[in-house]
C-alpha cells in the first residue's frame, strides 16, 4: 500500500488494500469534523468560495439556487462543443427528426451521471480524480489517469477545429484555417484569466456564451421553420422507421458525442466552490438537491440548443442531393460551390459545410449567425476543457502546476497535429478528424463511468449518501448499455478502415484495453457488493475492523 499524506481537506481517510482489490466495506471517514473551508488549500477555479445564504425557514429558496448556480452551466458546456453540434447537423441532415428520441434519452443519461458526480464532490470534498488517487494503486492509477488525459486532449482539438473553421467562415476565407487555429491559442490564454476577476463574473462569462449559442441557433431554428408535428413526434416516440446503418450509426454517434468521460471529473470539482459545512449532513444534502435541479435546467437549456440545430439541418437538408445543394449555392454566388459534386449522392455535410449550405438558402446572414455560434461554442468548451485537465493533472498525480503551464502543454499536445493538418490539408480533412476523435473519446468512456458508480456506492466513501439498490442496478445498466453502444461505434469505424495491419493493432491494443476496464469493473461489483468476487473472501475468515461500516459523520 502506498504511503501518502491524506488530504487536508478530505474527510476520507486511507483506505486498506488487499491484493490491489477495493474492498467493498473499506474505509472510514474521520471522527473529527471536516476542517473549515477557509483552512481548505485553494487551486485552480477555487480562489474564492461563493457564500449560501440562509434560509432556515424555506423549503425551497431561489436566493439559494441562484447561490448554487454555475457550475452546472460550465459542466453544461461539454454538451455544446464543436463535436456535438456535428453530430446533431450530421443527425438531423442523414435522419430527419427520427432520431430526436435518442439525443433526449442520452441527455437524461448524462443528467443521472453528472448527478452521481456532483454528489461525490458536495459528500466527500475531493472530486474524482483525487478519491482515483487515494483508492486505486499505484499502476491502475496512473494508467487510468494517461486515459483520462487522452479523452481531453482529443476533446481539445475537436474544440481547436470548431475554432478555426469558425474563424474561416467569418473571414470568408481570408484567415486561413492554421491561422484560425493560432488564433485559437492566443484567445483561450486571454479568457482563463478571467477568474482573476471573480468567479462569478466567470460564471456569468460562460452564461454569456451559452446566449451566444442559444439566440445564434436559434435565429436558424426561427428561419427555417421546422414542421413541429414532426420534431416533437421525433423526440417522444423511440422508433426510427426505414432507417439504415448510416442512421444507426447517427444514433450511436449521438450517444458518444453526448457522453463525455472529462465531464465527469469536472462536475465533480466544479461543486467545490460552494461554502458547504460538509460536517452538516443537512447541508450536504441541501447542496445536493440544489445542484440537481441547476444540472437538470442547465441540460434541459443544452438540449434545446442542441434540438435546434438537428431540426434545421433535419427540416432544410434531409434528403437533399449534392447536385441540389450545387445549384442552389450557384444560384447564390457561393464560393464554395465545388464543396458539392455533380452528383445524385445524398448530402454530406459537417461544420463548415453546414454553414455554407445555409448561406446558400437562406442568405450570407444565416452563415455568419452560424460561424458565431460556432466560434462561442469553440471557445467554451475549450476553457472548460482546459480546467478539466487541470483538475485531472492536480488530483491523479498530486501536481500543483500553473494554470499558465497546464494550458501550454495541453495546448500544444492538441494543436500540433490540429496545426500540420490545417497547414497541408483542406478543410474537409481538418472535419474528417472528428470521427477519430470521437471514436477516441468512445473508448475513455468507462475510464470515468466505472469509478463514479464505484466510488459514489461505498457507504465507506459516502456514508448515507451511497447510491441505494436503484442506483446501484440502474447505474450499472446504464453504464453498460452506454458503453457498449460506443464499442459498436468504435468497431464500425475501424472496420471501415479497411487495413488487415491496422486489425492486429487494433485487436492487441483491444486486449489490454479489455483487460484493464474488466479489473476496474471487478473493482466496481466488488462495491455494489457482489463481495464473492473480492479475493480475500475466498475461504473463512473473520471480518477485519475496516470492513465495518460504522459511521459517524461529524
Amino acid at each position: 500500500m502506498k504511503e501518502e499524506k491524506p488530504n487536508e481537506h478530505s474527510n476520507l481517510k486511507e483506505p486498506p488494500q488487499e491484493n490491489g482489490v477495493i474492498q467493498s466495506t473499506q474505509g472510514l471517514y474521520s471522527s473529527t469534523s471536516p476542517p473549515a473551508s477557509d483552512d481548505e488549500p485553494f487551486s485552480t477555479y477555487f480562489e474564492e468560495k461563493v457564500p449560501i445564504p440562509e434560509d432556515v425557514t424555506q423549503v425551497f429558496s431561489f436566493r439559494k439556487l441562484w447561490a448554487f448556480t454555475g457550475p452546472g452551466f460550465l459542466m453544461s458546456i461539454a454538451y455544446l462543443d464543436p463535436g456535438n453540434i456535428e453530430s446533431d447537423l450530421q443527425s438531423g441532415a442523414k435522419a430527419g427528426f427520427k432520431l430526436l428520441w435518442v439525443l433526449l434519452g442520452a441527455t437524461i443519461i448524462g443528467l443521472l451521471l453528472q448527478r452521481l458526480a456532483a454528489r461525490l464532490g458536495v459528500v466527500t470534498g475531493m472530486h474524482l480524480a483525487e478519491v482515483c488517487n487515494r483508492q486505486y494503486p499505484t499502476v491502475p492509477r496512473i494508467i487510468l489517469w494517461l486515459m483520462v488525459e487522452l479523452a481531453i486532449i482529443g476533446s481539445d482539438m475537436q474544440e481547436v477545429i470548431g475554432c478555426a473553421i469558425a474563424f474561416n467562415l467569418l473571414s470568408m476565407g481570408r484567415i486561413p484555417l492554421w491561422g484560425g487555429v493560432l488564433i485559437t491559442i492566443i484567445d483561450t490564454f486571454v479568457f482563463l484569466f478571467l477568474d482573476k476577476y471573480g468567479l462569478r463574473k466567470l460564471e456569468a462569462f460562460f452564461g454569456f456564451l451559452i446566449t451566444i449559442m442559444a439566440v445564434s441557433f436559434g435565429y436558424e431554428y426561427v428561419m427555417v421553420r421546422p414542421d413541429q408535428g414532426e420534431l416533437l413526434k421525433g423526440m417522444f416516440l423511440p422508433y426510427c422507421e426505414n432507417c439504415d446503418s448510416a442512421q444507426m450509426e447517427q444514433a450511436v454517434g449521438i450517444v458518444g458525442a453526448v457522453i463525455m468521460p472529462h465531464n465527469i471529473y469536472l462536475h465533480s470539482a466544479l461543486v467545490k466552490s460552494r461554502q458547504i459545512d460538509r460536517g452538516n449532513k443537512k447541508e450536504v444534502k441541501e447542496a445536493n438537491k440544489y445542484y440537481f435541479i441547476e444540472s437538470t435546467i442547465a441540460l434541459f437549456i443544452s438540449f434545446l440548443i442542441n434540438v435546434f440545430v438537428v431540426a434545421v439541418f433535419a427540416e432544410a437538408f434531409y434528403d437533399k442531393t449534392n447536385i441540389e445543394v450545387n445549384a442552389k449555392c450557384n444560384a447564390s454566388g457561393s464560393p464554395h460551390t465545388d464543396l458539392f459534386p455533380l452528383d445524385n449522392s445524398t448530402l454530406q455535410v459537417d461544420i463548415f459545410k453546414g454553414g455554407v449550405v445555409l448561406g446558400c438558402f437562406f442568405g450570407p446572414a444565416a452563415l455568419y449567425i452560424w460561424a458565431i455560434g460556432i466560434l462561442a461554442a469553440g471557445q467554451s468548451s475549450t476553457m472548460t476543457g482546459t480546467y478539466s485537465g487541470q483538475f485531472v493533472m492536480e488530483g491523479f498525480l498530486n501536481l500543483r502546476w500553473s494554470r499558465f503551464a497546464r494550458v501550454l502543454l495541453t495546448r500544444s499536445i492538441a494543436i500540433f497535429p490540429t496545426l500540420l493538418v490545417a497547414i497541408f490539408q483542406d478543410v474537409q480533412h481538418l472535419t474528417g478528424m472528428n470521427d477519430f476523435l470521437n471514436v477516441l473519446q468512445s473508448m475513455q468512456l468507462p475510464f470515468a463511468l466505472i469509478p463514479i458508480l464505484t466510488f459514489t456506492s461505498l457507504t465507506s466513501i459516502m456514508d448515507d449518501f451511497a447510491n441505494g439498490l436503484v442506483w446501484k442496478i440502474g447505474g450499472g445498466v446504464v453504464i453498460l448499455v452506454v458503453c457498449a453502444i460506443n464499442m459498436y461505434f468504435v468497431v464500425v469505424y475501424v472496420t471501415s478502415l479497411n487495413s488487415v495491419a491496422l486489425y492486429v493493432l487494433v485487436a492487441l491494443l483491444c486486449i489490454a484495453y479489455l483487460s484493464f476496464v474488466c479489473y476496474l469493473a471487478w473493482q466496481c461489483l466488488i462495491a455494489l457488493g457482489v463481495s464473492c468476487l473480492d479475493v480475500s473472501c475466498l475461504g473463512n475468515r473473520q471480518k477485519k475492523p475496516w470492513e465495518e461500516d460504522t459511521f459517524s459523520l461529524g
